[in-house]
């Protein structure tokens, strides 16, 4: 059995999943309910392609993807795959 892969939201610990401990003070995240891309990288919703998601968190906060960990480790783990994914719109 393959080792469960993280999705964003249970590696940088923020809280903000549906039922997560921040939710109700400052909002569910897109990127759980954003189930275009279920699946993609091996992930729930976009838990895995959260750069794909317009107003993540990361974005929120001026953070540019391409120098987070999470997706560094996406990167890493889904070698070149997770690069098929490159945008998305509604």
């Amino acid at each position: 059995m393959a080792p469960h892969k993280l999705n964003c939201w249970e590696f940088m610990n923020c809280g903000r999943e549906p039922g997560g401990v921040l939710a109700a003070v400052e909002g569910v995240c897109p990127v759980p309910k954003w189930f275009k891309l279920d699946g993609a990288n091996d992930g729930i919703a976009a838990g895995r392609a959260c750069w794909m998601v317009v107003d993540n968190g990361c974005h929120r906060h001026g953070r540019a993807c391409h120098t987070c960990q999470f997706y560094r480790r996406v990167v890493f783990e889904q070698e070149e795959a997770c690069h098929v994914f490159s945008s998305c719109e509604d």
